[in-house]
């Protein structure tokens, strides 16, 4: 792509323009056989070609693709080209966040490292990375969010930190795609627009991210270059910290900065500070000199040490530095001594629950998983951690959030290794898991969707949960906690608790479908699978077979997902659980609507209804109604749609977002068009002004689609095909090609009543690519007869 740097600079789709005819003369091929070869119609390729229009982006992406060319470098540019979507109407019903501040807490007592500090920001301006690298306690994470703290104001959009781990006793490092999802997570991103699978496309998704933000991002602990590798920026203004114990040597375009101990200047100015040492010369380190030597020589002049050894000066003034002296010389070595030596000044519980905060799973932890690890109240949980903040024992990098650093962590979980039973260890893990799992289903019935109706049955639930008064904060939390709910099914894997293995992922389907897509869920619902098999009760058997099935329908395997019901079938027959025979027929009627059935797919949401009824769900009920209303629209049964639509948002609920609401207003703004016009675009406007509130793309631009539609039926067809132009614009986003089977039918109608037939075609003949792979015989049927139609039009036309 060389060739790019001698475009012209100018308007920016003239530019793309330019590079597009680039690589045109790089195929050497003329406007047809290119147009042929990359799968798009001649007229488009010649108007992207004379930057008449802007191309989206998967013809960008087919044009390199076909000279073996790298497309991320033009995507910032073809970025500009694109016309931005409507911002959304403003809303006094939901909070906006601001933009997100991960960073731990800058320490106070910051001593030194001018020079290095310098070699930071120079790195970073630069090269937009730098790699700090050192010993452990060497104070690499304190510089390197120290830098961050000051970059801060030049990075408004975000500033993000992430725990490698690569250090970390007891936990494997983070792996990069979970980091990536982490990190995009964190910057809001759609899970539509997150790629399903290959570490690849995910960085490529970040790097795209970062380009059109200004982010600082800290990735701290890093175990070699291939973990970070991935999770670098690209071009763009943002820019990334790394730490690492080792010194890696492989980023070739990431500078190093190494840092050695403190000088002992550094260490006694970093002992007074952190001490609270008046510098007078009646102060305790002024009146022994030799003693407070001593004290920076058992610390190995190490920032960590110095702090904890600090921190027990500080808490006790009644302490000689003599005394600290002999305190520190009962330790094993630089790290233990420190560690142990704050240790001992603890009473008997907060020592306790200091070794058992070795044994959490996750990264961070909140007070209700301390109060649940120590089964102690939460007041006690709290009041505790506090008495390990103020021993430097435990880090707060964010108001109701605490961690170990990696040497703590090592420390307590060896120290509860040798020092508590392993029957006792074994109950306190047991309890974090029942934590998790119970937490996690509070936080999922907060959501608006049908839950499974049920308690957990892993384990006892906690004295004290989290309590989540909305689906917004319920789904903050699940944000916030996503890293350790993970890890806690991870170790649950570990260590053979399978009955939180088969419910944890039961409880975070609401969070997956709105932020990390299908992908990973299908993975944690095959292990989840295992170990319901391996416990071999009917129904988590049956709600395992039948989750999996239905994370496998929204991922496009079709096939396998009719084989997870049919298990999930023959296991209900045993169970006989009502509310998850409703859910079932629900699944089936979205399965059996695809194979290009019409009566079977009603029956089952008709039956899905009255079990949810049955079973006591109103919520589920709605569900099933908004779901079958939209199904008699697609089979022209308009007047009956609307109806069953009606009925539907007479439903009380309180989310204004609530989904089967959603699904009422498009099947209600479609019925309406032709004969209530104004009321259906109402409908409509409604539905997707709350689809932009939410934030799923999915659905968006389901709404544009459907508002697409009935423009037409209105028979206004330039609105009609602007709408339906920037739905595809939202799904050209998407890394799920499989729902555009779903949009193509109304767009291809839109085109030839509007008089587009060739545009009608290809998006047929697009429909009947994807839909053999897809299993949707309903659409595969109705791009056939939409071609036909316009066959048949063009054969009866004058010649």
């Amino acid at each position: 792509m060389d060739a790019y740097e001698h475009t012209a600079k100018g308007d920016p789709q003239q530019e793309l323009a330019a590079r597009l005819r680039l690589l045109q003369e790089l195929s050497g091929l003329g406007v047809r056989a290119l147009a042929r070869d990359t799968g798009l119609s001649s007229s488009s390729l010649s108007r992207y070609l004379n930057g008449q229009t802007a191309p989206p982006w998967p013809a960008v992406v087919a044009l390199c693709r076909l000279v073996k060319r790298d497309p991320r470098p033009l995507r910032p540019l073809w970025e500009r080209t694109s016309t931005p979507l409507p911002a959304p109407p403003k809303s006094t019903r939901q909070f906006r966040p601001l933009p997100r501040n991960d960073l731990p807490r800058d320490v106070p007592d910051f001593t030194g490292r001018k020079e290095l500090l310098a070699a930071v920001f120079a790195a970073l301006g630069s090269h937009r990375a730098v790699s700090v690298d050192g010993m452990a306690g060497i104070g690499k994470t304190a510089l390197a969010v120290h830098a961050a703290h000051r970059l801060a104001a030049d990075f408004p959009d975000a500033q993000l930190y992430v725990d490698l781990h690569g250090f970390t006793a007891g936990r494997p490092p983070l792996d990069p795609d979970s980091a990536l999802r982490m990190l995009l997570s964190a910057l809001d991103v759609p899970s539509e627009r997150v790629p399903q699978a290959g570490i690849e496309q995910l960085a490529a998704c970040w790097r795209s991210e970062l380009a059109r933000r200004r982010v600082v991002v800290v990735l701290d602990n890093a175990a070699d270059a291939e973990q970070v590798r991935p999770l670098l920026p690209g071009a763009g203004p943002s820019v990334a910290l790394i730490t690492s114990r080792n010194r890696l040597l492989e980023l070739d375009e990431v500078p190093p900065v190494s840092l050695d101990v403190l000088s002992p200047r550094e260490s006694a100015e970093l002992l007074a500070r952190a001490s609270g040492d008046t510098g007078g010369a009646d102060s305790r380190l002024a009146r022994d000199p030799e003693s407070a030597a001593e004290v920076l020589r058992l610390c190995g002049h190490l920032p960590l040490a110095l702090r904890l050894a600090a921190a027990r000066l500080r808490h006790r003034p009644g302490w000689t530095v003599g005394i600290l002296v002999e305190r520190l010389a009962e330790g094993a070595d630089e790290f233990d001594t420190a560690f142990a030596m704050s240790v001992r000044q603890l009473n008997r519980t907060q020592a306790r629950l200091f070794r058992m905060l070795g044994l959490l799973p996750g990264a961070t932890f909140d007070e209700y998983v301390v109060a649940a690890l120590a089964d102690v109240p939460l007041r006690s949980a709290r009041t505790m951690l506090e008495d390990l903040l103020d021993a430097h024992l435990v880090q707060q990098p964010a108001v109701d959030q605490y961690r170990l650093h990696d040497l703590v962590h090592q420390h307590a979980r060896r120290a509860a290794a040798e020092q508590d039973p392993a029957a006792e260890r074994e109950r306190a893990l047991g309890r974090v898991l029942d934590y998790y799992v119970h937490a996690a289903a509070a936080a999922d019935a907060a959501m608006p969707f049908p839950s499974s109706g049920r308690p957990p049955a892993a384990g006892r639930p906690p004295a004290e949960l989290p309590r989540f008064a909305d689906r917004n904060t319920a789904f903050a939390w699940l944000v916030a906690e996503y890293g350790n709910l993970l890890a806690a099914f991870e170790t649950g894997a570990a260590i053979g608790a399978d009955a939180h293995v088969c419910e944890l992922p039961r409880f975070l389907r609401a969070y997956f479908a709105r932020r990390c897509g299908t992908t990973h869920l299908n993975v944690l619902f095959e292990r989840s699978l295992a170990a319901a098999e391996r416990l071999g009760d009917p129904l988590q058997l049956a709600e395992a077979h039948s989750d999996l099935g239905f994370a496998r329908y929204n991922a496009g395997r079709v096939a396998e997902a009719a084989d997870a019901y049919e298990a999930a079938g023959r296991q209900l027959s045993r169970a006989g659980n009502t509310r998850a025979e409703a859910e079932l027929a629900l699944r089936r009627g979205y399965l059996s609507w695809d194979a290009g059935h019409v009566e079977e797919p009603l029956a089952l949401f008709r039956l899905a209804g009255k079990l949810y009824e049955k079973s006591g769900s109103p919520t589920g009920a709605a569900h099933a109604a908004a779901s079958e209303a939209w199904a008699m629209l697609q089979l022209g049964q308009g007047e009956e749609a609307a109806h069953r639509a009606r009925a539907v948002l007479d439903t009380p609920h309180t989310d204004p977002a609530w989904p089967p609401a959603l699904t009422a207003r498009l099947t209600l703004g479609v019925a309406l068009a032709p004969d209530e016009p104004d009321e259906a675009v109402e409908h409509l406007r409604r539905a997707l002004e709350l689809a932009r509130e939410d934030g799923h793309l999915h659905n968006q631009a389901w709404c544009l689609n459907c508002r697409g539609v009935a423009l037409r039926r209105m028979g206004r067809y330039e609105e009609a095909l602007a709408s339906h132009r920037e739905a595809f614009a939202l799904l050209d986003e998407l890394f799920e090609e499989h729902w555009k089977v779903h949009f193509l039918h109304g767009y291809a109608e839109t085109c030839r009543l509007a008089g587009l037939p060739e545009e009608a075609l290809r998006l047929h003949r697009q429909t009947l690519e994807l839909a053999p792979h897809l299993g949707n015989q309903y659409a595969a049927a109705l791009a056939h007869e939409g071609i036909a139609t316009i066959l048949a039009e063009a054969d009866g036309s004058p010649s």
